[in-house]
């Protein structure tokens, strides 16, 4: 019976749960096992017939998860229940099942072809969100709008400007996954404390092998488990990932609100209903479930962290909390990324509202362009920044445009005319590089 909201379906894509459902666990837990006899059978350690009868029958096609449970029930041993059901249907090849193997040699492996597929299934999301960012500043590129510090006007941007910028974000997000691969893609095949004594002296090539059909980077050394600081490192990021979707999610729920009312979430008129009670309300719903669910994801950097720490060469501390982490953090990061792809491509623009927020304080904000002026003129730009300052005071004081309290003063009035004073009261006039910043946005 479902109980979480991924297993109800609610969170998640269906791609990134099947990653992570019990019977494509099951099965790269037998790709495991398969790789490891075929190995065996080419180092001469097995006949080569048993190693493909075991291969054969590594499938969920025959070795049933509803088996696997039927025996751990009694025996309280998963990876031993895994091999006894594999066994039983590869006759008497049953006899070379898991040989010279530890049970996480089998559970390490199949955690990095799982992640493997995970992270795949990520980076596309990444990719493709990051080109929906270039489109959108490309779109936008000369959208004028206010840039705000501390949730007070401060100088225009575009808002090409403000996706070049999360596109960057997201960049580096790509570059961290891409490197930490050869890091967390790794399974090992070392036996109960590391040494490999069981394998006997093909050791190290039988887990070449393993690792070379399966597709993943070996382990240069290990314990009984694959070091975790390796999963820590994947979930931090992804719990980083989280946090930049939650602060762009943010953003746009800040501009959504009709006191600023620039960019919007969008609305199915016909039937999306925004509240039970308030027939007005159109809700950033999904930003705000992206902001919520993102704090479970880096919720869970915690324990992976904590997991690094264990007694000897190995307990079982980590176990428990790794059923939980690494398909809660990788479907919830995957599905916040579905969710911002369409939140992102689908938004809607208010230039004209943009434009008159630009205009809430009267000029006022061109204060610092009008100061730069000035101390191209020559003028002390200490003496400039406090003058700005106080003719700033006057103009919110009297509620009147700053330009006219610009003009009203003699020592201002001497240094630039109305024309320069025009030009550089204008927004669009002081973008500064925005637009080659967007532009260079758009060639990563």
């Amino acid at each position: 019976m479902p109980i979480l909201p991924i297993d109800t379906g609610r969170y998640g894509t269906s791609e990134m749960r099947m990653v992570f459902e019990e019977e494509s666990r099951l099965q790269r837990l037998l790709d495991v096992e398969a790789s490891l006899a075929l190995a065996h059978a080419e180092v001469g350690d097995m006949p080569l017939a048993d190693a493909k009868k075991i291969a054969e029958m590594a499938s969920t096609d025959f070795v049933k998860v509803t088996r696997v449970k039927e025996i751990e029930k009694e025996i309280k041993h998963d990876i031993v229940s895994l091999v006894r059901s594999l066994a039983e249907v590869c006759g008497s090849s049953g006899a070379f099942v898991h040989l010279g193997a530890t049970s996480y040699d089998i559970v390490d492996t199949a955690n990095a072809l799982q992640l493997k597929e995970a992270i795949n299934l990520i980076e596309n999301k990444l990719i493709n969100l990051k080109k929906i960012l270039q489109k959108n500043a490309l779109k936008y590129k000369k959208t004028v709008m206010m840039g705000r510090t501390h949730g007070q006007h401060a100088l225009p941007i575009t808002l090409g400007f403000k996706f070049a910028v999360w596109g960057y974000e997201i960049n580096r997000h790509l570059e961290r996954l891409n490197d930490c691969h050869k890091r967390v893609i790794v399974g090992k095949v070392s036996g109960a404390v590391g040494t490999q004594a069981g394998l006997g002296e093909n050791a190290q090539r039988i887990q070449e092998l393993v690792m070379k059909r399966l597709g993943i980077h070996p382990a240069k050394i290990s314990t009984q488990i694959v070091q975790r600081d390796r999963y820590a490192e994947l979930i931090c990021i992804l719990g980083i990932i989280s946090a930049s979707l939650e602060n762009f999610a943010t953003e746009i729920r800040e501009l959504q609100r009709p006191e600023i009312g620039e960019i919007f979430e969008a609305f199915e008129e016909k039937k999306q209903v925004g509240s039970s009670t308030m027939p007005h309300k159109r809700n950033p719903e999904t930003c705000e479930r992206i902001c919520g669910l993102s704090r479970i994801v880096r919720s869970l950097t915690i324990p992976s962290i904590e997991n690094i720490v264990t007694w000897h060469e190995r307990d079982l501390t980590q176990s428990s909390t790794e059923r939980f982490i690494f398909p809660e953090t990788c479907i919830l990061t995957d599905y916040l990324l579905h969710l911002m792809i369409e939140v992102v491509s689908n938004l809607r623009v208010d230039k004209k509202r943009m434009l008159d927020n630009v205009s809430l304080t009267q000029g006022r904000i061109m204060s610092e362009a009008i100061m730069m002026q000035l101390t191209r003129k020559g003028v002390n730009r200490q003496e400039a920044h406090e003058l700005l300052r106080k003719l700033t005071i006057k103009s919110e004081i009297e509620k009147r445009q700053f330009k006219q309290i610009l003009m009203e003063n003699k020592f201002i009035s001497k240094k630039l005319n109305e024309n320069e004073i025009n030009k550089t009261l204008n927004p669009k006039n002081y973008l500064g590089t925005a637009l080659k910043q967007v532009e260079k946005f758009l060639t990563i």
